[in-house]
């Protein structure tokens, strides 16, 4: 089933986020904030690489999500079926004219 292909992808990738932000030390006494006068963070102190990736990737990851739900939406409405199975076996001639291939056909 297609959406819980995504689902799965969607969750698989929280997971990951949730692994990368646990190593990036949650619980500093210290905020990632160079002090004046000094050239480095101070020993303690929060990693603020992680955070901030972490912050690309749920961005990225909601994208992908958004992107591939359209995706298996648009799957749906030209093979009339969820089940990936089914969509491999379909054959590009027994499929249902969409509005690209009428345009493409002139």
């Amino acid at each position: 089933h297609l959406v819980r292909m995504v689902l799965g992808i969607a969750l698989v990738a929280t997971a990951v986020n949730l692994l990368i932000f646990a190593a990036g030390r949650v619980a500093a006494v210290a905020p990632p904030i160079i002090p004046k006068g000094a050239e480095a963070l101070a020993a303690g102190a929060a990693n603020p690489l992680p955070q901030a990736l972490v912050l690309t990737a749920i961005v990225i990851g909601f994208a992908l999500t958004a992107f591939a739900m359209v995706l298996a939406y648009r799957a749906h409405q030209a093979l009339r079926t969820l089940d990936t199975d089914a969509m491999r076996l379909a054959e590009a001639g027994d499929a249902p004219d969409t509005p690209t291939t009428e345009a493409a056909r002139g």
